[in-house]
């Protein structure tokens, strides 16, 4: 075994992640998807147990050698159980899009008909989107926002009327707003239907009790654990305990193998610390922070869909501007500005150069930044925007942003 570390054996890998760190710390992160996790997160991440196979479930191993495996899987769910008052929890899904997909293969059969989010107001891929190969599998029904920028929930009552879907799905990742959870569980009981939620975007927020929690009412809730709950890249589904055998048995063995214990091991860790109570005034700064951004764009003359924001992202049209979103995108990139291009609410533009952007505050509220600062980023991105087609302009903004950065350092300890 090579026994070197990773500067003296892989120089070259070990500089492309040099670089990386360097760009997380010196520029502005603000795609609403991304966060910063902790040391301790990271330590879990490269732990050994990365060496261990535990295909099953604690108790139920299909290898030897498990035990001090299981009690680490076990840590992680009661945490997730204790976090979002959960009846049962599943943290082995490697993903979001995996969670959703083995969620959606343990409560429906081929065929059956689900009612979900449109891709262009703020709903997900896995939601049914055309392009997926899921889309293939199920029937999705599509509901919109109202011009408002709300769901209108008379619209929704009549289409699962008509459509009568075997699950509605409530759960977005662009969309802005509170849900109604109580409201769409009552139309769901109309119609017989089975409730989801994805809340992989605002899970961190609910963990720190500063929006609606859908787990104790819905019968199927999915998660990712990055995102605002600030953990490890991985997925979680949390369900009523009459789902909970087919939930087990469609993540393993229906769509995986052996679960990353390194990666369950971080979950452990992010759970943790979101049952601080510092992490309630952590969410809470997230929204503070959104709405500082919100006012200075309306300011702006910006044109922000569904009306402004109740969680940690927004979404801006920026043709107004006399750019599309993919413009906006490169340009702020060039300004040390990370965000991502997104369609708007039936966008006429193609999702490769929609009209939209897409931003948002976790990862800037995990260093430090509050108000004040949220109001020099908004002006840092007006004159990015502003000056979109002038590098040297954007190369200034850059500077200003570089300023702004060194002021919180990200990782210390790895500088």
């Amino acid at each position: 075994m090579n026994k070197q570390n990773l500067a003296t054996f892989d120089p070259q890998l070990q500089e492309m992640i040099r670089k990386e760190l360097d760009r997380q710390e010196s520029g502005l992160e603000m795609i609403p998807s991304e966060n910063f996790v902790s040391m301790a997160v990271l330590e879990a991440l490269g732990s050994v147990l990365t060496n261990k196979y535990a295909e099953g479930y604690p108790g139920k191993r299909y290898y030897g050698g498990c035990e001090h495996i299981d009690s680490v899987e076990e840590l992680a769910i009661n945490r997730a159980k204790q976090l979002f008052d959960a009846e049962h929890v599943n943290v082995q899904p490697l993903s979001g899009a995996p969670a959703n997909i083995a969620a959606y293969f343990a409560i429906m059969e081929p065929g059956d008909t689900i009612l979900g989010m449109d891709l262009s107001h703020g709903g997900h891929l896995t939601h049914g989107h055309p392009v997926t190969s899921i889309a293939k599998i199920f029937n999705f029904v599509r509901y919109k926002t109202t011009p408002e920028g709300l769901i209108d929930l008379d619209n929704l009552r009549s289409m699962a009327q008509e459509h009568k879907p075997k699950v509605i799905l409530v759960g977005y990742s662009a969309y802005s707003r509170e849900i109604d959870y109580p409201a769409i569980q009552e139309i769901a009981n109309e119609v017989g239907a089975i409730t989801m939620a994805d809340i992989a975007h605002i899970a961190g927020l609910i963990a720190g009790k500063q929006m609606n929690n859908p787990v104790p009412i819905f019968d199927v809730v999915t998660t990712t654990t990055h995102k605002t709950l600030r953990g490890p890249r991985g997925g979680m589904i949390m369900c009523k305990q009459k789902y909970a055998g087919a939930i087990n048995k469609s993540i393993f063995p229906g769509f995986q193998g052996g679960p990353h214990e390194n990666n369950i091991a971080a979950k452990a860790i992010a759970f943790k610390e979101a049952l601080e109570p510092e992490f309630q005034n952590y969410a809470r700064q997230i929204k503070l922070n959104a709405k500082v951004l919100e006012k200075k764009f309306q300011e702006f003359g910006y044109k922000m869909m569904f009306g402004g924001t109740d969680n940690h992202l927004l979404l801006v049209d920026v043709t107004p501007q006399g750019l599309s979103g993919k413009e906006a995108e490169k340009a702020l990139d060039i300004a040390g500005i990370t965000l991502n291009k997104n369609m708007i609410p039936d966008d006429p533009r193609s999702a490769m150069d929609p009209s939209g952007i897409r931003l948002g505050t976790p990862a800037l509220t995990t260093r430090g930044m509050k108000e004040m600062e949220m109001e020099q980023v908004a002006e840092l991105i007006r004159a990015a925007l502003d000056n979109h087609k002038s590098e040297e302009k954007l190369l200034e903004v850059r500077n200003e942003v570089h300023a702004l950065t060194k002021k919180f350092p990200l990782y210390p300890e790895l500088v």
